[in-house]
């Protein structure tokens, strides 16, 4: 059984990422930062008879949190196969990049850049025993540029670029990643879920979580002549 660690996992599309993948036979790792949340999230999926879960204590934003939840991980598996960077914030909105309190830059960059780096620097050595490692970042449509700058841009991102330039940031380091360990047995991808109601929108998107679960599921669960480097949505590879 593949293992599998999802952060941010005891709500919205990370759960249900967490509950897909499960249900393929996957063992999960939910990933939260209030570990009371992740356990309720474990047995909310052994309530539906799901059992191949353990919650997992990680602060993405705090390196001593992720490190101390790389050293459980190797306590209790050999490998990592996939590691699945969902945890992010979306911040207070709106974000007038002019003149929005540099508190709030520094908070969405801490967990959405560098927590999902940080996380991957202490899971890389669970990860490389892995017979054929994935790493998905959950990225969106605001951190394309391309989009950000043609006629897909939607009026209502005005509300939020700095969450959208953190997942620019976060598209940066695919691809650094990918390229780093290009014609290895990795595969490194970004993803964006659409826009998906959670509480990260107040719920707005047009998505269930279950439905925004699924574009990163299909990245996470491809096989060794699958794409790396690469920025994908439902149907379609995004441009960058």
């Amino acid at each position: 059984m593949k293992n599998v660690l999802v952060t941010g996992a005891n709500k919205g599309i990370g759960y249900e990422v967490a509950k897909q993948m499960a249900e393929m036979g996957y063992f999960i790792f939910l990933g939260c930062r209030d570990l009371q949340k992740g356990l309720e999230a474990v047995n909310s999926l052994k309530e539906l008879g799901i059992s191949n879960v353990e919650a997992l204590k990680i602060d993405v934003s705090d390196l001593n949190s992720v490190q101390e939840a790389a050293s459980a991980l190797s306590s209790k598996i050999e490998m990592l196969d996939i590691l699945i960077n969902n945890a992010g914030t979306a911040g207070t909105q709106p974000q007038n990049i002019s003149q929005c309190d540099m508190s709030v830059v520094k908070e969405l960059f801490n967990t959405n850049v560098f927590g999902a780096i940080q996380t991957t620097q202490e899971m890389m050595p669970l990860l490389k025993k892995a017979i054929q490692p994935v790493i998905v970042n959950v990225s969106s449509e605001l951190g394309s540029l391309t989009m950000q700058t043609g006629e897909e841009r939607n009026s209502n991102w005005d509300l939020y670029p700095i969450y959208g330039s953190t997942k620019t940031a976060l598209n940066a380091f695919t691809i650094a990643l990918a390229h780093e360990f290009k014609n290895t047995k990795f595969r490194i991808n970004s993803v964006t879920p659409g826009y998906t109601a959670t509480d990260l929108n107040g719920f707005a998107g047009f998505k269930t979580a279950a439905q925004g679960a699924k574009p990163i599921v299909k990245l996470a669960t491809i096989n060794a002549d699958g794409p790396t480097g690469k920025f994908f949505r439902d149907d379609s590879e995004v441009p960058w």
